[in-house]
């Protein structure tokens, strides 16, 4: 048989993929994920108690802003890494200007001479917070390997890393629900540590997770 004609034969019970079906399946585990993670979350660790003064502050739309931009980001990375051979330079752009400004904020907050230092980076909560992000990663780290499974990706190693950054900082925006740290030198560690943790169990478990 020649090979056009076996491509031909190959290619004529295929059915057009509808328009949106990446995103939506991706979506899907992603909020599934983060609904899991929330449930684990209040009854674990509890909603902050001054939510509603928090609100009111810059710094606790900071954190929410970070953490938002990297899990947008990643879901347009992972999102592209799903479909065989795509890249999203656009959007690791935009994460690692996220990263630099957090990192900005963080020093101009422990430049002055006076800046009380070791509580700007360590807080009431560096010992568990990174711990923390890990953990509340993993429900939405399954839910996204659940929809990529069922998707193309071709960059295994990775995609298991875009899955898992994703993962860890659409935890960490559910962390923020009841971390009442607002210091940046904070969040620009251990916050992002915890970001990347996620990401390379996504390194370490993408080669297996994902193969077709």
């Amino acid at each position: 048989m020649r090979t056009d004609n076996l491509i031909a034969m190959l290619a004529e019970d295929l059915t057009p993929v509808r328009a949106g079906h990446v995103l939506r399946l991706l979506a899907l585990g992603l909020i599934g994920g983060m609904a899991v993670s929330a449930a684990i979350m209040i009854p674990w660790l509890g909603l902050r108690p001054d939510m509603g003064d928090a609100m009111t502050t810059a710094p606790f739309w900071i954190k929410f802003a970070y953490t938002l931009v990297l899990a947008v980001c990643g879901f347009w990375i992972v999102a592209r890494q799903a479909r065989a051979g795509a890249g999203a330079p656009a959007a690791l752009t935009v994460g690692v200007l996220a990263l630099a400004v957090m990192l900005g904020l963080a020093v101009m907050q422990l430049a002055p001479p006076d800046a009380p230092r070791h509580a700007l980076i360590m807080g009431a909560s560096a010992n568990v917070c990174t711990r923390n992000i890990f953990v509340l990663s993993l429900p939405i780290f399954a839910g996204l390997l659940w929809a990529m499974r069922k998707l193309a990706p071709t960059r295994l190693i990775l995609a298991g890393a875009s899955a898992g950054l994703l993962a860890g900082a659409a935890g960490t925006w559910v962390y923020a629900f009841h971390c009442d740290e607002s210091a940046a030198p904070f969040m620009a560690i251990w916050y992002t540590l915890g970001i990347a943790a996620a990401g390379l169990l996504g390194a370490a478990t993408g080669r297996w997770a994902l193969r077709w």
